[in-house]
């Protein structure tokens, strides 16, 4: 594997994992448009915020240890799944679960590639 494959192969998740939780952020801008005051605006904020919180702790988790991207991934798109079954169009399914699963699959790749991308230092 040669330099530039590797810095994709390593970068290419982390990436997509924060513009994955950006794109979720931005259905917590819906709460702007509430006619409430500041505090339950602020309080709307915090629990739509709360989907970006949980992917980005698991990008922070998963950054040196790839393995819990490999669990922790999959099981948010489960969750999603069976929590919310039934309330949307396929398609917003596809949109949020989609992502988390394709991570997953980064990480795992990342994970299986580790000796070659990360030499072990100790």
């Amino acid at each position: 594997m040669n330099e530039t494959t590797k810095r994709v192969v390593f970068w290419t998740p982390r990436i997509i994992c924060i513009a994955f939780a950006v794109f979720l952020s931005i259905f917590a801008m819906d709460v702007f448009s509430m006619q409430v005051d500041f505090w339950h605006k602020a309080l709307a904020l915090l629990v739509h915020l709360i989907p970006t919180a949980l992917v980005l702790v698991a990008l922070m988790v998963g950054w040196r240890r790839e393995w819990i991207g490999v669990v922790v991934f999959p099981l948010l798109a489960v969750f999603h799944l069976v929590t919310k079954w039934g309330q949307f169009h396929w398609s917003a399914y596809a949109v949020i679960d989609g992502p988390l699963l394709l991570m997953a699959i980064l990480f795992w790749v990342n994970w299986s590639n580790r000796a070659t991308l990360r030499p072990s230092t100790r």
